[in-house]
């Protein structure tokens, strides 16, 4: 399932790091690209936001001569209207506070949105098939799920990847032209970045103009009407670490209430929060 299979592709695009780099390996592999994003009523939903300008920048960019045609990403947004009223998380509306810590912490799961994985994956596969009559071609569903995420997100582990596809396969006909794309399966968020850094270069796109148009943060902050993000939460930690890792600073602006911070005060931080979890 890791190899592609066709020349179109669907994508679950979130507007997070992982999910945006992998919009950008989809557009070095095919050629065709279809991005889907949720609004379920998470609390972050900055990370529309971010995934609207993603697009938008990489659609406005021009493709050298010397390359290869970039494919222009069809976007569309899905909303769940009143299903988080219905869910038991602290990362929809309504829900109690997002931890604070590293993902190695017990109380991280409270930042697990029931079957969440299971609900936009259905969605994709009735896509991804639909686009397979439509062209009678066969058609990749691209998911960004990585190792960094097994732990504490069962829906983003292999085995229920490979049930769920199988379930999928059972449940409709002409499923054997859908088939399944995660490269970064066995990876973590730093392999990932590292990635990003050379489909940036590759694809002729500039990383900080990239990466400035993703969030991460679960707990995002509004400062004059400008959105920053939290340091200490456990998904900003994550991408934090992967920046420090590739040596590079995060092109996305931090804050702490409502006070603007720098990278260097970020990264302090991290690193603490590191060596504690290491000890």
């Amino acid at each position: 399932m890791e190899n592609t299979t066709g020349k179109h592709c669907v994508i679950s695009l979130s507007g997070g790091m992982d999910s945006s780099t992998l919009l950008l390996r989809c557009l070095e592999e095919f050629d065709t690209v279809t991005a889907v994003s949720f609004d379920y009523g998470q609390k972050h939903k900055v990370e529309l936001e971010k995934a609207q300008s993603l697009v938008n920048y990489i659609n406005s960019q021009e493709v050298p001569n010397n390359n290869k045609s970039r494919p222009y990403i069809h976007y569309k947004v899905i909303k769940l209207d009143g299903l988080s009223e219905l869910l038991d998380s602290n990362l929809v509306e309504g829900g109690n506070e997002v931890p604070e810590g590293h993902y190695q912490e017990e109380n991280m799961k409270d930042t697990v949105v029931p079957n969440r994985n299971k609900i936009f994956s259905s969605i994709i596969q009735a896509i991804a098939l639909s686009k397979s009559k439509q062209t009678n071609e066969n058609i990749d569903i691209a998911m960004g799920i990585h190792s960094g995420d097994h732990d504490i997100y069962p829906d983003c582990r292999p085995n229920f990847r490979n049930a769920d596809y199988y379930a999928f396969t059972i449940g409709n006909w002409d499923s054997e032209k859908v088939n399944l794309y995660t490269p970064y399966l066995e990876g973590d968020k730093f392999t990932i970045l590292q990635d990003g850094e050379r489909l940036c270069n590759n694809l002729n796109l500039d990383f900080d103009e990239i990466y400035s148009r993703t969030n991460t943060s679960y707990k995002p902050i509004l400062i004059d009407g400008e959105w920053y993000s939290d340091y200490k939460s456990a998904s900003s930690v994550e991408r934090i670490e992967a920046f420090i890792k590739l040596n590079r600073p995060d092109p996305v602006r931090y804050a702490e209430g409502n006070t603007p911070v720098s990278w260097e005060q970020v990264v302090d931080n991290v690193i603490e929060v590191l060596n504690t979890n290491t000890k």
